[in-house]
C-alpha cells in the first residue's frame, strides 16, 4: 500500500564520499554498486542455520519476514574472535524508555506493542514520498545478517547478530533531492501501548527522535534492522523496524520507527535536547572522550557478573575505524562528540 505525496527531483547515494559527489544522482547510484563490492568488509555467501543460536525464542514472524528469511545472506558481516551475546541477555537487558527506565522493563512491558499492521512514512527531501505498509516497504530488500558489536553510552556492550538491509538501498528507492543532507528518524508515539510514555516523570518529549548525516547513512555498515538471532525483532529490541549504526553509541539506534524524513538541516535529537553536554549529535564511540560522569575507555561486555566482571578496553569507533574514520576527517571529535 502506497499513498503518493508530492514529487521532487535528483537523488544521490554514496558509500563514503565528499558532498560534491553524493549530491549527484548518477554518482550516488554508482557508489551503491561499489559499496556492494567493498573488499574491506568480510562476507560469506554460504547459508547458515539460524537455530545455531541457543536459547532463542521462536517468535511469531509476519509472513513477509518468513518469506525473506529463506533468501537471507547469513554472516554477511561478522565479528571475528568475539562471542555472540546470549539471546536472553540481549533481549532482557535493554534501554527502551517507552516501556520503562529499568533494564528489565522493556521485556516485561513491551508485549503490549502492536506491530501489525505497521506503516512507515517517508517524507521531506525525497522524490518518492509516501506512507508504506511495512510489507510493501520491505519488498525491494534482501535480508543480510550483520554480526556487530553494540556499545552503550553507559559503558556496557554486547555482540548481536542483526538481520536487516543497508540504508543506502533505501535511499536509492526514495530518491533524495539535492537539498537532503541529513536523515531524521522518529519512533512510534502511542501511550496506550507504551507505558513509559504515560509516565509523568519522563524527561523525554515524545516521540523519540534521532538522526544521521547523509554520508553516515550511506556507509555500508549502517542498516535498517528487522530481525536478530535468525528471527524477527522482539518488541523490546525495537520491533518491527529499527536503526543499527555499530560505530555509534546505542542510543543513536532508534527503535520502532514510523517516520523517516530527509532534511537539509541537522535535526534536533532527543538526548541532545535533554542533556547536550552529555549526549552529542554524533555519539561516535570514542574511548578518548569521557562521559562527564564516567570513563569511556573501558566497557563491561555482557554477560558479566559482580564476581566475574567481563571488562575490556573500548576501541575507537567501536572497532570499525577502518570503515568509518574517513567520515570525520578534519573534525574535532571532542567538540563533535
Amino acid at each position: 500500500m502506497l499513498i503518493k505525496l508530492s514529487k521532487a527531483s535528483d537523488c544521490k547515494e554514496s558509500e563514503v564520499t565528499p558532498e560534491s559527489i553524493y549530491l549527484s544522482r548518477r554518482s550516488l547510484m554508482g557508489a551503491t554498486a561499489a559499496a556492494m563490492a567493498v573488499s574491506a568488509l568480510p562476507r560469506w555467501a554460504a547459508a547458515a542455520d539460524p537455530s545455531r543460536y541457543e536459547g532463542v525464542d521462536p517468535g511469531k514472524a509476519p509472513s513477509w519476514f518468513a518469506d525473506k528469511l529463506a533468501k537471507t545472506q547469513w554472516q554477511a558481516i561478522n565479528v571475528q574472535g568475539e562471542a555472540i551475546t546470549p539471546f536472553k541477555d540481549a533481549t532482557h537487558y535493554n534501554n527502551f524508555y517507552e516501556f520503562g527506565t529499568d533494564k528489565g522493563d522493556p521485556a516485561a512491558n513491551a508485549g503490549t506493542l502492536k506491530t501489525e499492521p505497521w506503516s512507515v512514512v517517508i517524507d521531506g527531501e525525497v522524490g518518492k514520498p509516501g506512507r508504506y505498509a511495512l510489507e510493501d516497504f520491505m519488498k525491494p530488500y534482501q535480508l543480510e545478517e550483520r554480526i556487530y558489536r553494540l556499545r552503550c553510552v553507559e559503558a556496557w556492550s554486547m555482540v548481536i547478530p542483526w538481520l536487516g538491509f543497508p540504508i543506502s538501498a533505501l535511499l536509492k528507492q526514495v530518491e533524495p533531492t539535492s537539498k537532503a543532507k541529513y536523515i531524521r528518524f522518529e519512533t512510534l508515539k502511542d501511550p496506550a501501548t507504551m507505558p513509559g510514555q504515560r509516565s509523568s516523570f519522563a524527561l523525554i518529549d515524545w516521540p523519540y527522535v534521532e538522526g544521521l548525516r547523509l554520508d553516515e547513512a550511506m556507509n555500508p555498515l549502517a542498516i535498517m534492522g528487522v530481525g536478530m538471532y535468525g528471527r524477527e525483532l522482539p518488541n523490546q529490541n525495537g520491533a518491527p523496524l529499527r536503526l543499527v549504526v555499530p560505530w555509534k553509541y546505542g542510543f543513536k539506534s532508534v527503535k520502532s520507527i514510523v517516520r523517516i524524513t530527509l532534511v537539509s538541516e541537522q535535526p534536533e535529537t532527543t538526548w541532545e535536547n535533554i542533556a547536550p553536554s552529555e549526549y552529542g549529535f554524533y555519539a561516535n564511540v570514542n574511548p578518548e572522550v569521557d562521559h562527564p560522569r564516567w570513563t569511556q575507555a573501558r566497557e563491561r561486555r555482557l554477560p558479566s557478573g559482580l564476581f566475574s566482571p567481563n571488562v575490556r578496553e573500548t576501541m575507537m569507533f567501536n572497532g570499525y575505524a577502518d570503515e568509518v574514520a574517513s567520515l570525520y576527517a578534519g573534525m574535532d571529535l571532542r567538540k563533535n562528540y
